[in-house]
Parts: C-alpha cells; sequence; structure tokens
C-alpha cells in the first residue's frame, strides 16, 4: 500500500516543517508498510501556528451560528462519503480491527452534527431586577484553543474537541498524535473541505516539543488534552492559573461481579471491555471485582471467551484484536506482564509461554500483537491492581461483599469508569452513589459511551473543569460569560 505524506497547516498552507525535518509512521501490524512521513515539528512551528490562528481566529468569531453550523455539517457528509477509505487508513495506522474502525468512522461525523446544533443553542440569559434595568449575559469564544489528542480514537476524540471549540468560534491548534497524523490531517481536510477558514485552525505533527510549546504559550486561551495522567499532569504543570484546562487523563476500571450476576453475560461484557481495541481505551476494563461464591465459575468463562479471540492485522476478516500502537506500547505492556509474574500473581492465561496462537510466524512476526492475558490472585496492592496498563492484560480479585468490592475499586489513584454485573437494582444503585467514578456502568461494559452524554473522570483521571462529550459543561469550556448591566 501507497505511503502518504502529511503536512502541517500553517495560515491556510499544508507546510512542512521549518526544520525539513520528518518521521515515518508504519503500520503497527506490519511494520514493513510505511503509512505516512509527517513532520517532526518544533517550537518554532508552534509559533508560527499560534501566530496565524491568533491572527484571524476572530472572523469566525464573527460569523453566525447557522454559518458555523453549516460548516460542521458539510465536514461530516464530507466524511461519510468517505468512509470505506478512512476505515482502510484507520487500519492501518492505528491498529484496529475493521469492525473498531467502522464504528469510530461512523461516529465521527455524527459527533460534527451534534456539535453543529449547539452552535444554534448557545445563548446567554436574562436576569430580573428591581430598578428597570436589564441585566443579560453574553456568551463569546474562549479565543485561541490547543486541543492535544491521543492514538487511540484519532478521529472521534478530536472530533469532540475541534467540534465544540468550532462551534462556539473559537480559533483551534491542533496537536494529533504522532502515532496517527494521517488521520488527523483527513479530519481537518474535511473541515476545510466544508469551508471551515484558514484563519480558524493549525494543525502541529510532532511529539512532546511541540505539545510544551502550546501550553506554555501566552497566546494560548484554553488547553484540552485527552491522553495518560503523567503528561496532563505535566500540562496542569506547565500551564498559567488563568488558562483554562481541560484534562481527560487514565483510568484503571474495576468491573464488580456479585454473586446473583448472570455470569455468562458478565463475561462477554468483561471480555469486550478488556480486549476491545486491544485494551488500548481510557476506560477499558482492568479489574475484576469478583464475590468468591462465584470467583471460579466466572473466571472459567472469561478465560474461555479470551483464548477464543483472534489476533492477528485489523483488515484481516475474523480477527477479533489488533496490534498495539506501536513497539514502546507492547513493550510497556509486555513489561506489566513480567512484573506481575514477579510479583506473584497467578497467569491464567497469555503470558511468554502461552502457544495457543503463535505471534512471531509469518507476517504476524511484524506486528506489535500481544495476546490477551488474564491474572488471578492479584494482591490488591500490587502495581497490576492500581497501575494503568492500557493493554489486554486484565486482574481478577476475590471479593467478600459489596463493601469489599467498593473499598478495592476505589483503591487506586484514577477514577474513570467503573461498571456492576448483578440482578439487584438496589445494590446496583447503592455501589453507583459510593463508588468514586465519573461513568459507572450497570451491566454493561467500562467502554462505550452515549453521544449525548457528559463524559469525564474523578481523582487523577480528570481536572473535572470541564465535562467532555455533552452536557452543560461542555459548551460553558469553550466560551466566556459577560454580565452586562443596561440602563436606558
Amino acid at each position: 500500500m501507497a505511503s502518504r505524506t502529511v503536512r502541517n497547516l500553517v495560515d491556510g498552507e499544508w507546510v512542512e516543517s521549518l526544520s525539513g525535518r520528518t518521521r515515518e509512521r508504519r503500520n503497527p501490524a506490519d511494520t514493513r508498510d510505511v503509512v505516512s512521513t509527517f513532520p517532526e515539528s518544533d517550537a518554532k512551528d508552534a509559533d508560527a501556528a499560534v501566530s496565524a490562528v491568533a491572527a484571524g481566529w476572530e472572523a469566525w468569531a464573527a460569523t453566525g451560528p447557522e454559518q458555523r453550523a453549516t460548516v460542521l455539517e458539510a465536514a461530516a457528509g464530507i466524511l461519510e462519503r468517505q468512509r470505506d477509505s478512512l476505515i482502510e487508513d484507520l487500519v492501518r495506522e492505528e491498529g484496529k480491527t475493521r469492525a473498531e474502525a467502522t464504528m469510530e468512522v461512523s461516529r465521527t461525523p455524527m459527533n460534527l452534527r451534534f456539535y453543529a446544533g449547539e452552535a444554534m443553542r448557545t445563548a446567554g440569559v436574562t436576569l430580573p431586577t428591581g430598578d428597570g434595568s436589564l441585566v443579560f449575559t453574553l456568551r463569546a469564544p474562549v479565543g485561541v484553543v490547543a486541543a492535544i489528542t491521543p492514538w487511540n480514537f484519532p478521529l472521534n476524540i478530536p472530533s469532540r474537541k475541534l467540534g465544540p471549540a468550532l462551534a462556539a468560534g473559537n480559533g483551534v491548534v491542533f496537536k494529533p498524535s504522532e502515532v496517527t497524523p494521517l488521520l488527523g490531517q483527513r479530519l481537518v481536510d474535511a473541515l476545510l473541505a466544508g469551508g471551515l477558514p484558514a484563519g480558524a485552525i493549525a494543525v502541529l505533527h510532532g511529539g512532546a516539543e511541540v505539545a510544551s510549546a502550546l501550553v506554555t504559550d501566552d497566546r494560548v486561551d484554553a488547553v484540552t488534552f485527552t491522553g495518560s495522567t503523567n503528561v496532563g499532569e505535566s500540562i496542569h504543570r506547565a500551564s498559567r492559573a488563568s488558562r483554562r484546562t481541560q484534562l481527560e487523563m487514565g483510568g484503571k476500571n474495576p468491573v464488580v461481579v456479585l454473586e446473583d450476576a448472570d455470569l455468562d453475560r458478565a463475561a462477554n461484557l468483561i471480555v469486550k471491555g478488556a480486549f476491545g481495541l486491544s485494551g488500548q481505551a481510557c476506560t477499558g476494563t482492568s479489574r475484576v471485582l469478583v464475590h468468591d461464591a462465584v470467583h471460579d465459575a466466572l473466571l472459567e468463562r472469561i478465560a474461555a471467551g479470551a483464548q477464543a479471540l483472534r489476533v492477528g492485522p485489523g483488515l484481516v476478516d475474523g480477527v477479533d484484536m489488533g496490534p498495539l500502537a506501536n513497539e514502546r506500547q507492547r513493550d510497556s505492556v509486555l513489561g506489566h506482564v513480567a512484573r506481575a509474574l514477579d510479583d506473584g500473581a497467578r497467569l491464567v492465561i497469555g503470558g511468554p509461554a502461552d502457544d495457543t496462537q503463535d505471534l512471531t510466524a509469518g507476517d504476524l512476526a511484524h506486528g506489535h500483537f500481544v495476546r490477551p492475558t488474564i491474572f488471578a490472585d492479584v494482591d490488591p496492592a500490587s502495581a497490576l491492581a492500581t497501575e494503568e496498563v492500557f493493554g489486554p492484560v486484565l486482574a481478577v480479585l476475590r471479593v467478600q461483599s459489596l463493601d469489599h468490592a467498593v473499598e478495592l475499586a476505589d483503591a487506586t489513584r484514577f477514577g474513570l469508569s467503573a461498571g456492576i454485573v448483578t440482578a439487584d437494582v438496589a445494590r446496583a444503585l447503592r455501589f453507583a452513589r459510593r463508588v468514586t467514578a465519573g461513568l459507572v456502568k450497570v451491566n454493561q461494559p467500562t467502554t462505550g459511551q452515549a453521544m449525548n452524554a457528559p463524559f469525564g473522570g474523578l481523582k487523577d483521571s480528570s481536572t473535572q473543569t470541564s465535562k467532555e462529550q455533552a452536557g452543560d459543561s461542555m459548551m460553558a469550556f469553550y466560551t466566556v460569560d459577560k454580565t452586562v448591566y443596561l440602563s436606558a
């Protein structure tokens, strides 16, 4: 397959980095396949991009909400017409299976249409007074927004940031992950083709130097980031107090299975949540907290479901789980596996000695594949039970009661998503009220969210400054309020 050339977007022109340095992105399922070359940008490129948006965004802000909505609607239609090629690019660049890529490619234009509606609904309020004057609020764009996005959902997550930011009339400097540069360019191409003016957006490719330059630039009024907690914390430290910062970060998401649960249903949703997307989802199931009475029966079902998954390139028919995104990610996950073995956890399936599928033979030898891995008898204080792995590795722990399950569920620094499987609605609601998590799923996988529902974590999973995706606080993040007092 052909390699594509990706560029930065500065002042309406797709350009190379100022230094001329480039990097390659290779297919994680077959590293012989070069998907794209892209700029290795630096602080000078960031300065040029911010300068262009700072000079041009107010013209976009001055457009009516109908025009902004029309642009987002048009971009959505373009993405829908490009569906097949987007699916192929997403599988090659990120490593998803075809089914997973199809879901993301389908969701992205729906997001843009949702935010087109938000452009029309964002409004101020009038307030009563006793002196005959009028008090009202005006809502205006916050200004220049830096959007820094991860590689695991390179269309969906950027659309959830660029969509509302542009709907509110802001200018955006967009830094896609260096793992998925092509998908970032394709999303912005659709926005430009839909009528977005050049001054409203810039695109920067590169790594930490670019991100650092953006979050320390005084002309950037807001930063929205999704990614690891360590990187998010560094962004928070680097940002000035007056800059709006929205950070959605890591998770260590538990599923509690009580003794009255339908075990087949529980096993199915756990396998989906833990091993879908190769475990590379911030809301992925990382821990199972199962009542001792049904522990062995559930573990047997989960292991059988995981072992039935076929690992391989996402474009091959019948593949259930693709590769990890890159060599560093694969090595990190394998490091977690080795450490869990050293800590005394019991390996149920997966690991270095598992020969159910040879991942070193044939074409698989050229990809970053890791088989589904399950550990039991996991120490609740161990790294495997408390640290984010971000890969297809599941820790199973015994609990004696719902209270014990809540205690272990909260025994990490994270609080993103948590699930419970039970037939008892009262106990489910009790869990939902007590667990420290931004998302609570009852008899559902920890992954997957409704488009019109707010998304965000608690504790070290989020700054909790604004919910992402939907809800009142989403558009509030991208706008500023001015209170006006008017007397005749």
